[in-house]
């Protein structure tokens, strides 16, 4: 179980980084593009660009650090694999590219708990 909850997490971790690098660089995008063409509506900015450049860095930090504590400490690695869970279905939302790394995430948190309360792996 704890190799398994490892491996989803580390998975859900490097692809959350992906989905976070390209919401970032979009809200970046979309900053440069507003300061050198301010009259033209090209880009629309996202509704609360704080909260997404924040979540793209936290999210897959906490998968990464979730999924490397697995073996080493089981009880504190569950909690943060949930909570990069929740972060990036608040952050990004239920879309087509973030679907997997949620469930991923989602499932090796459930995963790490489930390690730390059995016997053995």
């Amino acid at each position: 179980m704890r190799n398994t909850a490892l491996i989803l997490g580390v998975i859900s971790g490097l692809w959350g980084m992906v989905v976070g690098f390209f919401a970032y660089g979009y809200t970046v995008l979309v900053d440069t593009v507003d300061t050198h063409v301010p009259d033209q509506d090209i880009l629309n900015q996202l509704d609360d660009v704080g909260s997404i450049r924040f979540v793209s860095l936290l999210a897959p930090v906490l998968a990464l650090v979730g999924g490397g504590l697995v073996h080493a400490r089981p009880t504190w690695s569950g909690p943060l694999l949930l909570l990069s869970a929740a972060g990036m279905y608040w952050g990004f939302e239920w879309r087509f590219w973030t679907m997997f790394p949620i469930t991923l995430c989602a499932i090796a948190g459930i995963l790490a708990i489930l390690a730390a309360y059995t016997k053995g792996d």
